[in-house]
């Protein structure tokens, strides 16, 4: 089992990246080899793009 690890900004900005290119989170989860709910997580409570909104 992976111990956990935070998202680093690159994670951040790739999540960012691809949302806006149309990919799914599954996708994206494998590009950064992270779970895919980890970047559920991500989108929904900590989101660059969330963040910009605000």
């Amino acid at each position: 089992m992976k111990k956990y690890t935070h998202l680093t900004i690159f994670d951040r900005q790739t999540i960012e990246i691809q949302l806006k290119r149309g990919t799914k989170q599954s996708e994206i989860a494998k590009i950064l080899d992270k779970h895919k709910s980890t970047i559920s997580r991500e989108i929904k409570l900590n989101s660059v793009i969330k963040r910009k909104q605000t």
